[in-house]
């Protein structure tokens, strides 16, 4: 092993009860390591969103900005093992959503043939403080990505390599702006049994897309403010999936095609993605086929005036026979199959997108 970075990374002195002699701790938020889908602050910690958008849009979204879903941390190391010690201000424990997803997080080896899953850092807290390790058999050149917790606000992250290992920026993503989920819950990962498993994640290893989570909780309902701040970010494409959390079918059709309006306007050639939500329980709600057909009118309406990248992804086909129940851990949120199809439905249509974008 020899240190052959090239950006000198930022030791730190911590406590950690993790046994190895030769441990040496490095502030994640710093060069070498590459944070994607966040931004991060000293003495804050990360977040998805500047605080002043996030307690201008509602109080959901003021409460859930901080949340790390869909942030990653590549990097590059030599080392036999890969620690992590991080802590949040507050533990996410619900009855119907594993820990590991919503406050654990998990590592992934990248190579040239995809991203393989490594292993999983524990949602084990002692006051508000995780730490885990991941061995392999060698100390061979790696490169990584680390998920972090989908629902956790982390205020820190320090990795812990051996001694002298190598240190390195990790894999780039293929060059195009991240895709932009906009949504509920469900987007933002519940209830994922780990944060790979997102639907958002999966597309991303499978496609070598970057992109940003912005899915809040309850709390997705296409207010101006948002608005505003999504159409300034860079994006390649963009989901609309906030169907659930639109508080009626009048709401979501006062707000959903001027949300498609106000993207397109700053964004003209993307493909913009309307997704409606899925659905596991032989009951219907009494407004799920007015929600879908606010969503498919919206799409129609974009098709009609002459938008030929936008897409219509019906949720209701994501989790469909026999087995659909399986999907699901309530009558709402999926399961790690559940997130698959989605991905499945909602990456292919991607894929399309691209492809026809090349082809013009």
């Amino acid at each position: 092993m020899g240190n052959c970075c090239k950006a000198k990374p930022v030791r730190v002195d911590t406590a950690t009860a993790i046994g190895k002699k030769d441990i040496v701790f490095y502030d994640a938020a710093q060069k070498p390591f590459d944070c994607y889908g966040l931004l991060y602050e000293p003495g804050k910690g990360f977040f998805r969103i500047p605080e002043e958008v996030a307690k201008s849009v509602n109080e959901g979204v003021a409460g859930l900005y901080c949340n790390t879903a869909g942030g990653r941390i590549r990097f590059t190391t030599d080392s036999p093992y890969v620690a992590v010690r991080f802590g949040v201000n507050r533990v996410v424990e619900m009855s119907h959503f594993p820990m590991n997803g919503s406050s654990g997080m998990d590592l992934y080896l990248d190579t040239d043939n995809g991203s393989l899953f490594t292993g999983v850092f524990a949602a084990e807290y002692h006051d508000n403080i995780c730490e885990g390790i991941i061995e392999f058999p060698d100390a061979s050149k790696r490169q990584f990505t680390l998920n972090l917790p989908l629902y956790s606000d982390v205020q820190y992250l320090y990795i812990g390599l051996a001694e002298g290992a190598c240190v390195e920026k990790g894999r780039s993503y293929r060059g195009l702006d991240p895709v932009v989920y906009y949504g509920s819950s469900i987007t933002q990962g519940g209830c994922a049994g780990r944060p790979g498993c997102s639907y958002q994640s999966i597309i991303c290893r499978r496609n070598d897309i970057d992109y940003l989570n912005l899915g809040f909780s309850g709390s997705a309902r296409g207010e101006q403010t948002i608005i505003d701040y999504m159409c300034g970010l860079k994006m390649s494409a963009f989901v609309s999936d906030y169907d659930h959390n639109a508080p009626d079918p009048e709401w979501l059709k006062r707000t959903h095609y001027h949300l498609y309006e106000s993207i397109r306007e700053k964004h003209p050639d993307i493909p913009y993605l309307m997704v409606t939500r899925p659905w596991g329980s032989v009951f219907y709600q009494d407004d799920v086929d007015a929600r879908r057909k606010v969503v498919y009118d919206s799409y129609m309406q974009a098709v009609c005036a002459g938008d030929r990248n936008v897409w219509f992804v019906d949720g209701d086909l994501f989790w469909s026979g026999e087995e659909a129940s399986c999907c699901i851990v309530d009558n709402c949120h999926p399961n790690d199959h559940g997130f698959v199809l989605m991905a499945d439905a909602i990456g292919k249509t991607l894929d399309r997108a691209f492809a026809q974008q090349v082809t013009r």
